[in-house]
């Protein structure tokens, strides 16, 4: 093992890197907080993340396979180093990326500056959920639309929603373009395209995806431009789809080409699982033979088709869990069906409340990268970056898991 100092931080690895200052092991022990280790990990893998098991320390490949629990074997690791794993404080950082000293200098903040494009019906009423509950989290709410009168109304009516005990609320003000980036979590809700009551028989996933990857990928060229550094967060439908192509699309230079210099993977972010986990438990709770899944379920992969609800992470049954997955699957045509639009669930449990989850450093449910695929699962954003919940998986259910996100890689 290694030892290295560099910009006051302690860095770890079992390989050599000659051009850093190397120091005894004694130095990096008595060294209080968060701990690097430098890794060399081919694409398609993240820049970094929390090392939340000493087998992340050797694994050499990103797959789906970050979601089974592994069995731990003695790697004759120092106690100090388990120990600080043990308590998340140890981050991997990927060194094939020429810019992984940036992520030693950037670390999360204590209250968030976070950005809004798109006042539709989502982003509206995602809104008026982080007004009313981000006072501890969020220090002000930046808004972008492209229409002002818009802008004018929700700036008007946001900030007067207020009483005796809310006034540590955070302020909304309204973002001119070149200010949406200006910002630590930055949320992408434009829809091109919602389809209308009537159209519940096409692929509703796939015609947004053609019109909404449009938008956000002019976005991802304006986060490059930006060098933003912070959390791309997506709202829109699809998530997992538009999640992949704007990191593609701030990674593309001018000649077409990746040249990996604009989004990391896991700056961006997809929110659309929360509200299929909070479907899945609504139908869960009417059945006495599904009311487990609400201790003891999981949801995994995109908001649409491909969705996979487990009744069980304990004693996984296919049957209910198949029985789950089709009700929350298909629970926004139950809406559809009384002549509205299925917007305020999705708005508030994929977006309000998993967002301030995971700016808390909560579990909440969110697509993030997995070697190549954005694939949602249950997850938490630490200080040593993001921890991805390890389970002994059933084959039955990781057979599932791999067909989800099989498809998902192929499809862009």
């Amino acid at each position: 093992m290694y030892y290295y100092l560099l910009q006051d931080k302690i860095l770890f690895s079992l390989d050599h890197y000659p051009q850093l200052k190397e120091i005894r092991e004694e130095v990096a022990k008595s060294h209080r907080g968060i701990i690097y280790l430098l890794k060399k990990v081919e694409a398609p893998a993240r820049r970094s993340f929390s090392v939340s098991s000493p087998s992340l320390i050797f694994s050499q490949k990103e797959d789906l396979s970050l979601l089974l629990k592994e069995d731990e074997v003695s790697h004759d690791l120092p106690q100090w180093i388990l120990d600080k794993i043990s308590n998340g404080e140890v981050m991997s950082i990927n060194t094939l990326y020429e810019d992984w000293q940036e992520v030693l200098s950037n670390p999360l903040p204590k209250k968030w500056r976070l950005n809004i494009a798109g006042l539709g019906d989502v982003g509206g009423t995602l809104l008026i959920g982080l007004r009313l509950l981000g006072f501890d989290t969020l220090r002000e709410i930046g808004i972008y639309d492209r229409t002002m009168d818009k802008l004018k109304r929700w700036e008007y009516e946001i900030n007067q929603i207020d009483g005796f005990q809310a006034s540590n609320m955070p302020e909304v003000k309204i973002l001119k373009e070149e200010e949406i980036f200006d910002c630590d979590i930055f949320l992408f809700c434009i829809a091109a395209r919602v389809p209308a009551i009537g159209e519940e028989k096409v692929d509703v996933r796939m015609v947004q995806f053609e019109e909404n990857a449009k938008i956000i990928n002019t976005y991802g060229a304006l986060a490059r431009k930006a060098g933003y550094k912070g959390i791309f967060a997506v709202v829109s439908d699809p998530v997992d789809l538009l999640c992949k192509s704007v990191y593609l699309a701030s990674n593309t230079n001018e000649e077409g080409l990746f040249d990996g210099k604009g989004l990391a993977p896991e700056q961006v972010r997809g929110y659309g699982l929360g509200v299929m986990n909070a479907r899945a438990l609504y139908y869960a709770d009417r059945r006495e033979d599904t009311k487990h899944y609400i201790k003891e379920g999981r949801a995994f992969g995109p908001h649409g088709e491909d969705l996979i609800i487990a009744d069980s992470i304990e004693n996984y049954n296919h049957q209910l869990s198949l029985y789950l997955t089709e009700k929350a699957r298909t629970a926004n045509l139950a809406v559809r069906e009384t002549g509205f639009k299925p917007y305020i669930a999705p708005a508030l449990s994929s977006g309000t409340l998993s967002i301030l989850a995971t700016l808390r450093g909560e579990w909440h449910y969110s697509a993030t990268y997995m070697g190549g695929v954005y694939m949602g699962a249950l997850n938490r954003l630490l200080p040593s970056g993001t921890e991805v919940e390890r389970l002994a998986l059933p084959s039955q259910l990781m057979e599932r898991l791999q067909t989800t996100y099989n498809k998902l890689g192929s499809l862009l």
